[in-house]
């Protein structure tokens, strides 16, 4: 048993990328020192790369809530001293024992150039393979793609509906208008395994037929010594 396309719907369910407003004001300093100065009082120092030269601002830290806490992705309008920038997140630092955020990388982006960006991988339905004992294994989490920035949704999701154990649905499966899968086509997405349940079912099935074989051969050779002895009675 494998992949099925034709039982399996592997087109995702699109939802468009949200937008979030950020307000950014610029450094007058740079340094570690004007840096320390900024997390002391909650801001976040960040750069925005992409134009034609790098600006340092610092926003606060409160500014990223709706933004890092979730797994999908965010255009971000960007608003620093007045002036209006659509970006991505590129990076994100955090300090190793507060768990603050420390740093924050943008990138500008425009509509008429393709970005790329890795968007997060969600599933849907009730997996049919899953009702009959088999686990359900999420390999790819992540999807690495390339788009223009209107048509990148905010995260992709795969219906599962029609799993059966032993099926899969693999990154040559799934399209998305506009978007640019730049995974190789042969790998696993998602797939249902055969768990200890499913298989111990499996193997009682394939004991009861195979036990059922043996008796019909059984008694096809019961049957065919009853013949040749009425065959040799007769002579």
């Amino acid at each position: 048993m494998g992949f099925r396309p034709a039982e399996l719907s592997s087109t995702p369910i699109i939802n468009k990328m949200k937008t979030l407003q950020i307000t950014g004001t610029p450094r007058k300093e740079l340094g570690k020192k004007d840096a320390v100065k900024l997390r002391k009082a909650n801001n976040v120092p960040c750069v925005l790369y992409g134009g034609k030269e790098n600006i340092h601002f610092y926003t606060h830290e409160n500014s990223f809530l709706k933004l890092i806490y979730t797994e999908d992705v965010h255009l971000v309008n960007l608003n620093i001293n007045g002036k209006q920038y659509n970006t991505l997140l590129k990076d994100i630092q955090f300090h190793p024992v507060t768990d603050r955020i420390i740093h924050a990388d943008f990138i500008e982006v425009s509509e008429d150039k393709p970005v790329t960006v890795s968007l997060p991988v969600k599933v849907t339905g009730d997996s049919v393979g899953v009702k009959a004992g088999g686990k359900l294994r999420i390999n790819k989490r992540y999807l690495t793609v390339k788009s223009l920035v209107n048509d990148i949704p905010d995260h992709i999701t795969v219906d599962i509906t029609n799993l059966k154990i032993h099926d899969s649905i693999k990154v040559g499966d799934i399209s998305i208008p506009g978007v640019e899968i730049l995974e190789p086509k042969n790998v696993t997405v998602v797939n249902v395994t055969t768990s200890r349940v499913a298989q111990k079912a499996e193997e009682a099935v394939a004991g009861e037929a195979a036990a059922a074989g043996t008796a019909e051969k059984a008694g096809e050779k019961a049957g065919e010594k009853t013949a040749e002895k009425a065959t040799e009675e007769k002579k």
